[in-house]
């Protein structure tokens, strides 16, 4: 008979599927602009953060862990902060009204398919494939490096355009979203190094 997943296992990789799913909206919203995209993907944050919540919760209840206790947590932290870089990119340009750039929209495709890398090592951590884990885990870092790349890029070419006063203050506003779509890439490979963590300590 098949092993039962562990049960912490099954929550981060609930927790991956709901980043993987909140990302796919960031690039409808990047491609269409729409707010009900926007108030979608902050649905999907708050549901989240709520799955962590119980992973928390969980987690100090628990005496006996699959891996170590402050890597489920720190996993879990990685992948949550993913999204909410995600929501708060898309947040900000609601707020200051940033239109879409194909910089962003390429960034945010690299950041969806990172996303879907982690998820799918989360789930061979579930079925004890430990080394097809590690190699999606290198995948995401691979696409954190490529998003990393974009982000150099757009702001080399957002800086070209400073002409006036008024031109600047939009480069800053949109040198901001660049950032936070930066920072989720960011998350994404801190997330990749937890799992790699994780299976250096279980071989």
């Amino acid at each position: 008979m098949k092993k039962k997943p562990d049960r912490f296992v099954v929550m981060l990789n609930n927790q991956a599927k709901k980043t993987v799913e909140g990302l796919s909206v960031l690039n409808e919203y990047l491609a269409e602009k729409d707010s009900g995209k926007a108030k979608l993907l902050s649905n999907i944050e708050k549901e989240a953060d709520e799955m962590r919540r119980i992973l928390v919760e969980d987690l100090m209840k628990t005496f006996v862990t699959p891996f170590d206790r402050e890597d489920i947590f720190a996993l879990s932290r990685e992948i949550d902060d993913i999204l909410d870089y995600a929501n708060s990119t898309v947040d900000e340009m609601e707020i200051l009204n940033v239109g879409s750039t194909p910089h962003m929209q390429q960034m945010a495709s690299l950041l969806n398919d990172a996303a879907k890398e982690i998820q799918l090592a989360v789930d061979r951590l579930e079925d004890v494939h430990f080394s097809v884990a590690s190699n999606h885990a290198q995948r995401a870092k691979a696409l954190e490096n490529r998003v990393e790349t974009v982000y150099r890029e757009a702001l080399a070419d957002l800086f070209k355009d400073a002409a006036d006063m008024q031109s600047v203050l939009k480069i800053l506003k949109v040198r901001e979203i660049y950032r936070h779509l930066s920072n989720a890439a960011d998350m994404e490979d801190q997330a990749a190094n937890v799992i790699a963590d994780i299976i250096m300590k279980i071989n």
